[in-house]
């Protein structure tokens, strides 16, 4: 997604912390520090790009969803620690996000939900009954099952964050997490994901993978 609605997720931002009579300039500043962290120049798919193409696929299941804010707050907190060599990513994102949401005035029970649905996104796997979780796991992964050009856009973008792997590392390991993914039963949780997007991923998926393996 080469275009980011800089103003749309603002407004988003601020409308969801006047849920919790959060203090106005505290939260920009937090806003402004979460964009910094998502603009980093070696940030080629894990941006701004990304988060926005979530939100557009949440408001979509917004009515589905339990506690929405807890989804919406995961969704800008996911992936704000983020190395492509580390193990402990989300943990420390989730970390991050129990000190930054305190301040914001957000609710404990609110910022526990938050940092479990981060944690969630480590294995990508939730329960029949998680439906947040279901959720916000099938806004994680939307952009796979995104039209042919836009997902060649995201593979090559991967390739540039993982530009410390050789090529030959890269591909056996990469080949390696797409096989795995397309061993589930299904990518998708929520209905409304898995009829429109599931067949579209599992053909990128299988495309990337003969790609990989020229």
């Amino acid at each position: 997604m080469s275009y980011v609605d800089g103003l749309g997720l603002k407004l988003t931002w601020d409308a969801l912390l006047e849920q919790f009579s959060a203090d106005r300039k505290l939260g920009k500043k937090v806003l402004f520090n979460l964009v910094s962290t998502y603009s980093h120049p070696q940030r080629y798919y894990h941006n701004l790009g990304h988060i926005q193409l979530m939100m557009s696929t949440l408001d979509r299941m917004k009515s589905l969803a339990t506690d929405f804010p807890a989804i919406y707050l995961a969704t800008w907190f996911h992936d704000v620690i983020y190395d492509p060599t580390a193990s402990d990513n989300e943990e420390k994102s989730a970390e991050y996000a129990g000190e930054v949401l305190p301040k914001l005035n957000i609710p404990a029970s609110t910022i526990a939900a938050t940092q479990t649905l981060i944690l969630r996104t480590k294995h990508h796997e939730a329960t029949a009954d998680d439906l947040d979780t279901q959720i916000l796991l099938d806004a994680d992964w939307a952009i796979l099952g995104e039209e042919p050009s836009e997902y060649q856009f995201y593979s090559q973008a991967i390739r540039r964050e993982f530009v410390i792997f050789s090529e030959a590392d890269y591909r056996q390991g990469r080949t390696q997490f797409l096989e795995g993914i397309l061993q589930r039963d299904r990518l998708y949780f929520t209905p409304l994901m898995f009829a429109e997007k599931e067949a579209i991923a599992r053909r990128n998926l299988e495309q990337e993978i003969k790609t990989l393996s020229e």
